[in-house]
């Protein structure tokens, strides 16, 4: 239930034992995302369950379809899978603190030794603010 999520607010759920990361974003970071040129993201992939493998990684492909306030991801640093902290990094998204791995406001790797963007699960909107993973 993402009701209880105010804007601004991220929390971390356990799915299948695995950190997900839930975050209702501001305009101003889906903004930020927005405006962040494809040719200067390490990963171009969406790395997005619900999308075909070859998707570009632009913020309407990360986030969730019809929804882009929200974005939910799994909480696992692509390098070598630490859980990543929300609300930092030089992008002000999240940020490995292990080895130095910064993800923008759309969970896209964009400085640091990860090889690739947070992935995004399969998920499914069951109500307005009810989101079934998996």
């Amino acid at each position: 239930d993402l009701n209880p999520l105010a804007e601004g607010q991220g929390i971390t759920v356990k799915w299948r034992g695995n950190p997900v990361l839930l975050r209702h974003r501001t305009k101003k970071e889906i903004e930020e995302a927005r405006n962040a040129p494809l040719d200067e993201l390490k990963d171009r992939l969406a790395r997005n369950g619900n999308l075909p493998d070859d998707a570009p990684a632009t913020d309407e492909n990360r986030s969730a379809k019809d929804k882009p306030q929200y974005l939910l991801m799994m909480g696992v640093c692509t390098h070598l899978g630490c859980v990543p902290l929300g609300e930092a990094g030089d992008y002000h998204g999240w940020f490995c603190p292990c080895h130095g791995s910064h993800y923008d406001t759309a969970g896209r790797i964009r400085k640091g030794p990860a090889p690739e963007n947070l992935p995004i699960p399969k998920i499914e909107f069951v109500s307005d603010t009810t989101v079934r993973i998996g």
